[in-house]
């Protein structure tokens, strides 16, 4: 049976362990290493990844481009605009086409149907490397990111704060497989998705965990373990004036940084409007993860890769 790493949910608590595992390993088993010699087992050897984006990148692209040679195959980018993709093709033939040419495929795209048409009519592993609803592959490398540092997920606490979306909509998803709270806290008319925050509730039943709603942004970030932001206004949106002094209490910053615990983690994915969402003493300071967190999207896509092709969990 074929694996997609579609959603966090989807694939389920044991598998996302088991790719957090592997990420760590192959992270500590070529430290010091110069970044394109391959992986000692080169287990992907002759295998080839095709890239389909149809949003701009640099860390999804690169990471992605740098994991699958780490594991000894190769990638082949293509650009939606360029490609028949671009003159109507459908999605579902695209599909067909690539599982003839090559061994997986990643996409990063809008529209969540188009993931799913992809992976529906796919015969190779298809992976979500972001769409408008969910951006898994970055949450694992966030979680990759606090366990190394120590933080033990289950009962802990995450902050959100800002905008309801794509990222948020993981997180959330990583909270009902692993049992810990998140407060978001976004400004009324923001929020994110009821069915992704119920369903993560529901999972957390009977846990002291809980997935809530706060407009307070303080009270949001009140002894989280973890606070986490991303750009307000998210790729292919039109800036809007007024979304804008919407999110302006949400900014993280040393007053709101207080808030948490000592020593809590800040996280966010990147690129950074620096002075809008995070000031620079955040996102470069002594609390800041967020150059570990960039980096382990490489150590997580590799991961994800060794599990879409059945070599771990």
């Amino acid at each position: 049976m074929t694996r997609h790493f579609l959603d966090l949910g989807a694939v389920g608590a044991d598998a996302v362990a088991a790719i957090l595992a592997e990420a760590h390993d192959r992270k500590r088993a070529r430290a010091g290493w110069p970044r394109g010699r391959a992986d000692a087992d080169r287990p992907l050897d002759g295998h080839v990844l095709a890239m389909i984006f149809e949003k701009s990148s640099t860390r999804t692209r690169v990471s992605f481009d740098m994991a699958i040679r780490q594991l000894g195959g190769s990638a082949i980018i293509l650009d939606a605009g360029s490609t028949q993709l671009g003159r109507g093709e459908t999605i579902a033939d695209t599909a067909r086409v690539l599982s003839r040419y090559v061994d997986a495929i990643m996409i990063r795209t809008d529209d969540p149907a188009k993931l799913d048409e992809l992976a529906q009519h796919a015969g190779v592993p298809v992976i979500n490397g972001l769409t408008d609803r969910t951006h898994p592959c970055q949450i694992v490398a966030d979680l990759q990111t606090v366990t190394e540092r120590g933080l033990a997920l289950p009962g802990s606490k995450w902050a959100w704060l800002g905008d309801g979306n794509n990222v948020l909509h993981s997180i959330i998803e990583a909270a009902g497989l692993f049992g810990f709270s998140v407060a978001c806290g976004c400004p009324e008319g923001y929020d994110p998705d009821p069915a992704i925050v119920a369903e993560a509730n529901a999972r957390l039943a009977g846990s002291n965990a809980r997935v809530t709603i706060e407009r307070d942004p303080a009270r949001a970030a009140a002894e989280a373990d973890v606070v986490v932001t991303d750009t307000w206004v998210s790729m292919g949106q039109a800036d809007s004036a007024a979304k804008i002094r919407a999110m302006t209490p949400y900014q993280v910053n040393p007053l709101l940084m207080a808030s948490a615990r000592a020593g809590a983690t800040f996280l966010h994915c990147l690129p950074a409007h620096r002075g809008e969402e995070a000031t620079d003493d955040i996102l470069d300071g002594p609390q800041s993860a967020i150059w570990d967190e960039a980096e382990n999207r490489l150590h997580a896509q590799k991961a994800v890769l060794m599990w879409c092709f059945g070599l771990i969990g």
